[in-house]
């Protein structure tokens, strides 16, 4: 039988755009922000996919109800993944859930899934302890191993490489089912075209599952976001070149580096 993979995904803010608090300090605004994939749960669909290709595999891809989730779960079909399904009721659309109750909600989903791998990103821009991993092999009671750079799964094993600091790896045998953190993909995530992407929303291939949100005790609670202190201020120089160069001149000398 084809593994049975499932690929957690999530929606962050796009960093290029400007970031503004909310009023009461402890989110961003979130009304007017475009949001994108987490770019290694990319990396974590990419992984599935290619063992897809490579051995058979059925891909599902799940997500909370996060802003702007319906494309990517749609540009996940267009990919190659065999389902979509999104959580909702969990207010992900309105406000940052943390990794611990995001565990908790996908992990209650999962009970009934009869998954043989899960596959997710390592951490996220949003996301403070990066343990989504664990945290759903600890609730599921399944092994997990984070920090993965590929990942190849047949007959009831997973063979995961695992990095270490310094650049180095190691290869890991891991029995299934399992749960990897996925650190980047063995090749780039594949493009996928806008027509292809329409192609599966004609399709209407997302499955909607209402969840409660379970009780789950949260590692952390923000209590006051800040934006970042101007540390100082650029001078714009004009003038003509010789004007210019002098200008640079009387920096470098109050500075103390010329006499």
């Amino acid at each position: 039988m084809p593994v049975r993979i499932v690929v957690p995904i999530k929606q962050v803010p796009d960093l290029v755009e400007e970031l503004e608090l909310s009023d009461d300090g402890t989110d961003i605004e979130r009304g007017f922000l475009k949001f994108v994939v987490n770019e290694f749960d990319d990396y974590a669909l990419e992984e599935a996919i290619l063992i897809k290709e490579a051995a058979g595999a059925e891909v599902i891809v799940v997500a909370l109800d996060d802003p702007d989730v319906d494309q990517t779960l749609y540009a996940a079909l267009a990919k190659g993944a065999d389902r979509a399904v999104k959580l909702t009721g969990t207010g992900a659309a309105d406000a940052w859930i943390d990794s611990h109750t995001r565990a908790a909600v996908v992990a209650s989903w999962l009970q009934d899934q009869a998954a043989d791998l899960v596959l997710t990103g390592v951490q996220a821009a949003d996301d403070l302890d990066g343990q989504l991993a664990s945290l759903l092999g600890a609730q599921l009671g399944i092994p997990h191993v984070a920090v993965a750079i590929s990942v190849e799964a047949k007959d009831g094993t997973a063979t995961v490489q695992q990095e270490f600091s310094g650049g180095n790896s190691a290869d890991l045998e891991v029995r299934l089912p399992a749960v990897v953190g996925v650190q980047s993909a063995r090749q780039a995530p594949r493009y996928v075209p806008i027509t292809r992407i329409r192609q599966a929303m004609q399709a209407g291939g997302i499955e909607t599952v209402e969840v409660p949100t379970p009780a789950a005790p949260s590692g952390l609670h923000v209590r006051r976001l800040y934006p970042p202190e101007a540390a100082g201020h650029a001078e714009m120089l004009t003038g003509s070149a010789d004007q210019v160069a002098d200008r640079i001149i009387e920096l470098v000398r109050a500075k103390g580096v010329l006499r």
